[in-house]
């Protein structure tokens, strides 16, 4: 999926970038996107240095039993690390990560976050050959899906709103993945930002297109679709200031490029 992508052809919308110098947070409702193309064949015929990677992240990535999950693993982790080091200041294995409280239960296994007071918002996603990374002032979550088969996005959207699932029935066959993962990747951005991740039903909340006789979507957020191609589906969620109303968000998109030599060396600080 998507391996037609050069860094020379990015996703329509996604200018090309170099790999971030020293940059400051986003403020307000700035919200700054990073897409990263990790194609398998770019896995396969790259050395991806681990080092940055602490103990925790190393345990995850000997957890996997196909080497090819663990290079995906690797390489989101890796640019995550890179770009926040940029907003930091500092090297990529200098990072500290924390987990907050799940709101749910709790326990230590919320929303992650930068061991670090003042430090910026983030969220990672990545499938399909595909990472998106989401930094922020304020809390935020972000997901990119691959769109599934048909027969798979009617037997998953069984977990959805009511009204969600309904959409996908009305849809045409055909656009019936787009719909699912369209509605997929908001629900999975709303929770991440939430902190709970499916931990919370996906069934509980409705994050379909707004209309006459629509439920309404939760409050204290704004959710918004991001085009990363025709074969994925992609969205952001970023928490409101307290009392604020939706004043829809700035986004800054920018595209890396695709996994080569020289992006494993930028991967690794270097």
């Amino acid at each position: 999926m998507l391996s037609h992508l050069e860094p020379s052809c990015p996703p329509p919308g996604w200018p090309p970038a170099p790999w971030p110098g020293p940059r400051s947070r986003p403020a307000g409702d700035s919200l700054d996107l990073w897409l990263f193309h990790v194609p398998d064949s770019g896995l396969r015929s790259v050395v991806l240095d681990r080092s940055p990677l602490d103990a925790q992240e190393r345990a995850r990535v000997a957890a996997f039993v196909f080497p090819l999950d663990r290079s995906r693993y690797v390489a989101a982790h890796l640019a995550l690390r890179r770009v926040l080091s940029a907003y930091e200041g500092v090297a990529p294995a200098e990072l500290r990560f924390v987990s907050r409280s799940c709101p749910c239960c709790g326990g230590p296994h919320g929303r992650p976050a930068l061991d670090r007071p003042g430090a910026p918002h983030f969220s990672l996603s990545h499938t399909g050959g595909l990472v998106l990374i989401g930094v922020a002032g304020r809390p935020v979550g972000v997901d990119v899906e691959a769109l599934p088969a048909p027969h798979r996005a009617t037997t998953v959207a069984e977990a959805l709103h009511p009204a969600e699932q309904r959409a996908i029935h009305a849809a045409q066959p055909a656009l019936r993945p787009a719909v699912f993962a369209r509605l997929w990747a908001r629900k999975e951005a709303y929770l991440k930002g939430l902190g709970t991740g499916v931990g919370r039903n996906p069934n509980l909340d409705y994050l379909g297109d707004p209309g006459i006789g629509a439920p309404a979507r939760p409050s204290g957020w704004t959710v918004r679709d991001v085009p990363v191609g025709p074969e994925h589906a992609a969205a952001v969620a970023l928490e409101r200031a307290p009392g604020g109303t939706d004043p829809g968000i700035t986004l800054r998109t920018r595209y890396l490029g695709v996994l080569d030599e020289a992006a494993a060396d930028a991967l690794a600080g270097r």
